[in-house]
């Protein structure tokens, strides 16, 4: 039973996931036939974002009052509809209308078993949860490539809908399955309050702050952008750039399951190192004008962005102490949901009054930046290796 649940938790990833790519990989249509300016698909996503940023922040609250396991299934349903909304759009305020329950839906998924498995399960379960989100965002832009290539955009948010409608079903089948961890010593929520001020005035928590934000740029820019970079600056067409795009999310996705057993082994600082330097590797590829070195190029961000993200947040206990973990652990999530929600339309609007092929120095600037701010943290709290 104990696996069992952690097999419907690394499904709702999925669910997390599904939607995440699937704008970035019909934009090249979408911003084309609702008449719009390239740079609008960053009006949407920063929708979208600052949902997540709202419920991320109401999750712990939500938590206590009617559970992990209500949370989540009403979350993920709350997705579904969104998604099914999109399908129906015929105006583009209608996107961004959707997108605001699209946002409240995924950041409660997020924020809510991020938190559950941190506290239920080992770490190593932590970099494999951000895999199956992976495996969500290799999925949807295969569905909407399909879907231009034969009918209709519209056919890829409803059968990304529908698959989350499914999840949900899948959850509501397995409520009974979350009764299993009742019996840990840990509860949701019992930890006390460590709050923004108090967590600011720890040593090291502002410049990991400012480098996990820089990391969340990065890699958001990369998810929303990549078949536009393609089309754009390297002449892939429409279909091929949907289905390219993806490669970075394959990257990331094989690279978090490598990090699972990689990371007890070189430590969360070797990892992040690591990880970075090799992103800034691809960088260099994708600036390359050659379309099969920037496909490639791709592939390899996302394995250098991969352990990342876990990384991050394992070491937490580690720089700032398990007694102020969890409360600086969500302000993390919330630093980095700024930079997911503000960068990647300040890139649009570089893209569109300047030019797309800047792509590479932006990305470039924010892996550095997350390198810089890294190193600083790790000096602060005596953790260096």
């Amino acid at each position: 039973m104990y696996l069992l649940l952690l097999a419907v938790i690394y499904l709702t990833f999925i669910s997390l996931g599904l939607p995440d790519s699937l704008l970035g990989s019909a934009w090249p249509v979408l911003h084309a036939e609702f008449d719009v300016p390239l740079s609008y698909m960053g009006l949407v996503s920063m929708i979208v974002s600052g949902g997540t940023i709202i419920s991320s922040l109401m999750t712990e609250r939500l938590t206590k009052k009617i559970g992990t396991k209500v949370l989540t299934t009403v979350s993920v349903l709350l997705t579904a509809i969104a998604l099914f909304g999109f399908s129906c759009a015929a105006e583009f305020y209608q996107l961004v209308l959707w997108g605001i329950p699209y946002g409240l839906g995924a950041g409660a998924i997020d924020a809510a078993l991020n938190h559950y498995v941190a506290l239920h399960y080992n770490s190593r379960h932590m970099s494999w949860l951000h895999c199956f989100w992976g495996v969500g965002t290799i999925i949807s832009p295969y569905v909407m490539s399909y879907a231009l290539t034969h009918t209709a955009w519209m056919d890829g948010y409803r059968t990304v809908s529908y698959i989350q409608f499914a999840i949900a079903a899948v959850l509501v089948l397995t409520l009974p399955l979350w009764s299993i961890n009742k019996s840990k010593k840990a509860e949701e929520g019992s930890t006390k309050t460590l709050g923004l001020k108090g967590a600011l005035k720890i040593k090291g928590v502002k410049t990991l702050l400012v480098g996990f934000m820089a990391y969340c740029a990065a890699e958001a820019t990369t998810m929303l952008w990549a078949s536009s970079y393609l089309e754009d600056a390297r002449g892939a067409a429409k279909d091929e750039a949907a289905a390219f795009g993806s490669l970075f999310f394959i990257g990331i996705t094989a690279g978090r399951f490598l990090s699972g057993f990689l990371s007890d082994k070189l430590g969360d600082n070797r990892m992040i190192r690591l990880g970075t330097g090799i992103a800034l590797c691809g960088v260099i590829l994708m600036a390359l004008p050659f379309k099969t070195m920037s496909i490639i190029g791709f592939i390899i961000i996302g394995l250098g962005c991969a352990p990342v993200y876990p990384c991050i947040i394992h070491s937490t206990p580690r720089n700032f102490g398990a007694e102020n973990s969890q409360g600086i652990i969500g302000i993390q999530m919330a630093s980095a949901y700024v930079g997911s929600t503000f960068m990647p339309p300040v890139f649009g609007l570089i893209a569109n009054h300047i030019s797309m092929k800047l792509m590479p120095v932006y990305l470039a600037f924010f892996l550095i930046l997350l390198l810089v701010m890294v190193s600083k943290t790790e000096k602060q709290c005596g953790t260096q290796k």
